[in-house]
């Protein structure tokens, strides 16, 4: 997988999909029989029925499915390298990066890129490169925030490992998600491991491919912390940044349209209650 100083390795999944499956609401249900329901396209039968039991114990400790569905926007700051705000319900995108911003809808593909606050004049093509770019930006760094939402998602196969101690000694169910037919990079696989007692996802580990026999990477989920309805982790521990968390997270039910519109950077921590 080709990677520059701003990318990190990502999960392989599809992010209409994923919009589709993790940012609909639906209101008629009750809390009770909300569920979790997996994506369309989620490998079901392939999937250890254990391993589907744990996804589902994840998202009820982390809020709880109707609460991820129901949340609107989500903005933060990945690893110190750019600035990021999703609205989960139109799959409208902010992404500041040095210089540049990115104004993109991640469902239709359209968009517009902007250097110092001037929009760019290029051609159809170029730009539908640049929205192409954006777009596996938000890929990389949304995987990074909110994986666990995602485990029950299109393409997925979620097989029950072992128990297995983290890093960090304690005890967890270790479980292996792999991919097929989404994405970018459909060979990559990643191990989770979720917490005995709190069912929080803790660890996760990345391998660039099914063959490999190490990781590429190993590091845990520390941090969690409620905002607005759900639980989010920010703390990565990665031994090759030099800010290796993600920071400025925050939610919200409304932000100006200005947001995902202007090329003037929002102040963002200013509309927080």
């Amino acid at each position: 997988m080709k990677k520059n100083k701003y990318t990190l390795p990502i999960a392989t999944v599809l992010c209409l999909a994923f919009l589709t499956a993790c940012g609909q609401k639906n209101n008629q249900n009750t809390e009770e029989d909300y569920g979790n329901p997996a994506a369309s396209g989620f490998n079901a039968e392939g999937s250890d029925p254990e391993a589907i039991v744990i996804a589902d114990e994840v998202i009820e400790a982390m809020g709880g499915r109707k609460a991820w569905d129901n949340t609107r926007h989500i903005c933060w700051n990945f690893f110190g390298y750019r600035k990021l705000a999703w609205n989960k319900h139109t799959g409208d995108v902010r992404i500041d990066q040095g210089n540049t911003t990115y104004l993109i809808n991640i469902n239709d593909e359209t968009g517009k890129v902007f250097q110092d606050g001037v929009a760019l004049e290029v051609s159809a093509d170029s730009l539908q490169a640049l929205v192409d770019q954006g777009k596996s930006l938000w890929i990389n760094d949304a995987y990074w925030l909110v994986m666990p939402y995602k485990l029950k998602d299109t393409g997925v196969t979620l097989k029950y490992v072992a128990e297995d101690a983290t890093l960090d000694g304690k005890t967890a169910d270790k479980l292996k998600l792999t991919f097929a037919n989404v994405g970018r990079t459909p060979q990559n696989m990643y191990h989770v491991w979720v917490d005995k007692e709190t069912r929080l996802v803790s660890q996760w580990a990345y391998y660039p491919d099914t063959t490999a026999a190490e990781p590429r990477f190993t590091n845990p989920w520390n941090a969690y912390k409620k905002h607005g309805n759900i639980l989010l982790s920010g703390e990565r521990e990665m031994n090759n940044l030099k800010n290796p968390h993600i920071t400025d997270i925050m939610v919200f039910d409304e932000l100006p349209e200005s947001v995902y519109r202007a090329a003037e950077k929002p102040e963002l921590t200013a509309l927080m209650h």
